[in-house]
């Protein structure tokens, strides 16, 4: 078969799917709460059987981050994310207030097209399969072709178990055939009516521009600021590990310290204890030219690998047992790649004097690569905790946990999620983390408060037009007033 041959079967598979999608979805959009949620409990309770198995498979297929904790991250998408929204009404009344007399009905959306990551491919359509199905969607999973087949084993789980209790078939689905034009026929189809991205910037923008309802998210330069008021050990702790979970695959992971000058050398020191190691300014240089291209385009090749990998792909010898790469940087932006997102286990260090001087490189960094996505401060000083989160450009401020557990909700209180908004300053249309909520819409039914304005009861006089003689008067007139007044 040639390449051309595989297009028109991605394409063809993309017709196909959202078809039956909408097909089911006609179905399902009449489907009862407590049939929705028993369908939901069974296809969470599914996935959560099968996370490990797919933790594996999703590293074995990529090659991306650490099975182990691709398998928590499963279990988050599985589990945690059904638990937080399990209570949530999506069908019919879902509020009421009396004293405006609004009722507040939902509305399902659609057929939703779920693009989804490489980077974290299981746990995404997990996350994405249940909160389209709970606001009674129906959804087409569009995979990254690095990971197909472990993205379509975990949609395959999903819909078996939904089926098998009383959801029609065809409701969840995912392509098997994948391409770029099958994916842009997926966005573009008449059925589809909205349109769910995660993934890397060209992804988002072909989302976008398709003329439909998006949400897209894609990535973060997420800054971690360390005051010198902070715990420190803690810090240390929180960092080392975040930054090498999964390899640093989840985009809120942090991507470079601001550390307060005053305890800047401490800091370290408690990192290296960690795992944390310092790169000397030659071993900089190497993976400046490993990580990125000339172009800035990222070496996909390095995405997801752990230090001893890198440090090996960059010809130079670390110690045993380090988890990350540490590397001194003075510079922020396009004169400094290292100053980029990096999806691998390399962290920028920058010093800085004062919360405020800090606050302003942690703004630089976001600018240049994660607007409206993610920050992540240490500190005990609540007035410096309170100016971040005022005076930043980005809608999740994590303090004193990880980056990487905390913007997606895990050992924090916002919403459970694997498709964290940007905000309009990122390109997104919320800042919110993506939830179940967001893919269903509100009727209003509102009764009368008060009496129609009796103005707006008269009937009102029409105003004539004025008759061809008339109009000719009126000129006439016009001109006879002109020509006596020279």
């Amino acid at each position: 078969m040639t390449e051309y041959d595989k297009d028109l079967r991605s394409i063809q598979e993309a017709r196909d799917l959202a078809g039956r999608a909408f097909e089911a979805w006609k179905q399902w959009s009449t489907a009862s709460q407590d049939q929705v949620d028993r369908v939901c409990s069974a296809m969470a309770a599914a996935a959560l059987s099968a996370s490990e198995r797919l933790g594996i498979m999703a590293q074995e297929e990529t090659g991306y981050g650490v099975s182990e904790h691709k398998h928590l991250k499963n279990i988050f998408a599985s589990k945690n994310v059904w638990e937080s929204i399990k209570d949530l009404k999506t069908v019919g009344v879902v509020g009421h207030d009396p004293d405006k007399r609004i009722y507040k009905i939902a509305w399902p959306v659609g057929v939703v097209a779920a693009l989804t990551p490489s980077t974290n491919p299981t746990s995404t359509v997990m996350f994405k399969i249940l909160v389209a199905v709970k606001a009674r969607d129906a959804i087409v999973i569009a995979p990254h072709p690095a990971a197909a087949k472990c993205s379509y084993e975990t949609a395959r789980i999903m819909a078996q178990a939904a089926e098998e209790h009383g959801a029609p078939p065809g409701l969840i689905s995912c392509m098997q055939h994948v391409s770029l034009p099958g994916t842009q026929a997926l966005m573009g189809h008449k059925y589809v009516a909205l349109i769910l991205a995660t993934g890397g910037t060209p992804m988002v923008r072909a989302a976008h521009s398709m003329g439909k309802p998006a949400y897209g998210v894609g990535p973060g330069n997420v800054p971690v600021y360390v005051d010198r008021s902070a715990d420190l050990e803690k810090a240390a702790r929180y960092i080392v590990a975040s930054k090498a979970f999964d390899c640093s695959t989840i985009c809120a992971t942090e991507q470079a310290v601001v550390a307060d000058r005053p305890i800047a050398s401490r800091l370290a020191s408690l990192m290296e204890q960690e795992g944390a190691y310092f790169t000397d300014s030659a071993q900089t240089e190497r993976l400046r030219s490993l990580l990125f291209h000339p172009d800035s385009s990222m070496n996909v090749a390095t995405v997801g690998k752990p230090a001893d990998d890198l440090a090996a792909m960059a010809g130079f010898e670390i110690p045993k047992n380090t988890r990350i790469l540490v590397t001194r940087l003075e510079k922020t932006g396009k004169e400094e790649p290292l100053s980029r997102e990096k999806l691998t286990t390399v962290l920028g260090w920058y010093e800085e004097e004062g919360w405020e001087a800090g606050c302003e490189r942690c703004i630089a960094l976001i600018q240049f690569g994660g607007r409206g996505h993610s920050l992540i401060i240490h500190a005990t000083n609540q007035d410096v905790i309170m100016a971040f989160g005022l005076e930043k450009p980005v809608f999740r401020i994590a303090v004193n946990t990880m980056g990487t557990l905390g913007a997606i909700g895990l050992t924090t209180g916002v919403e459970p999620s694997m498709t964290l908004g940007a905000g309009g300053v990122g390109g997104s249309i919320t800042g919110d983390n993506i939830t179940a909520h967001h893919l269903f819409n509100i009727k209003r039914l509102a009764y009368e408060l008060s009496a129609a304005p009796a103005a707006a009861m008269l009937p009102g006089k029409p105003k004539a037009r004025p008759s061809a003689r008339e109009i000719e008067k009126a000129v006439r007139d016009a001109v006879e007033e002109i020509l006596n007044t020279r």
